[in-house]
C-alpha cells in the first residue's frame, strides 16, 4: 500500500511559483518525487488564492495547539497538587478523641517543687 505524504502550505506554494516561473512539469515531478497531476492541482489552487486561506488557517491551527498544550500542562500540574493535597490531608488527620489546643508542644510535666 503507498504512503501518503503530507505537504507543507509553504511547500505547495513553492512548487506552484515555480512551475509558474517556467519550469517544467516533469522536472519539477522528477526533482521533488511528486505526480505532475499533483503539481497540476497545486497549481491550479495557488492561481485560485486557495494556500492563501491554508496558510492563515494552519497558523490559527498552530496558535490553538501551541494553547492547548499549555493548558494541559497546566491542567497535570494541578492534578499533581490536588493529589500532594489529598494526600496530606488524609496522613495529618486526627482522631476525633484526641485533644485539640492552640498551643503545640510536648505536654506538661509537673514540677516537684511547685513554682516559687
Amino acid at each position: 500500500m503507498a504512503k501518503h505524504r503530507s505537504h507543507s502550505v509553504a511547500f505547495k506554494r513553492q512548487v506552484a511559483q515555480e512551475f509558474l516561473s517556467g519550469e517544467t512539469l516533469h522536472g519539477l515531478a522528477k526533482r521533488h518525487d511528486l505526480s505532475r497531476n499533483l503539481i497540476r492541482i497545486w497549481v491550479e489552487r495557488y492561481e485560485a488564492g486557495a494556500f492563501d486561506e491554508d496558510a492563515v488557517t494552519a497558523d490559527l491551527v498552530d496558535g490553538y495547539e501551541a494553547r492547548i498544550a499549555a493548558l494541559e500542562r497546566l491542567v497535570g500540574k494541578q492534578a499533581l497538587e490536588l493529589e500532594f493535597l489529598k494526600g496530606a490531608q488524609r496522613s495529618g488527620r486526627l482522631p476525633r478523641s484526641a485533644p485539640t489546643s492552640v498551643i503545640v508542644g510536648p505536654a506538661a510535666s509537673s514540677s516537684r517543687g511547685g513554682a516559687r
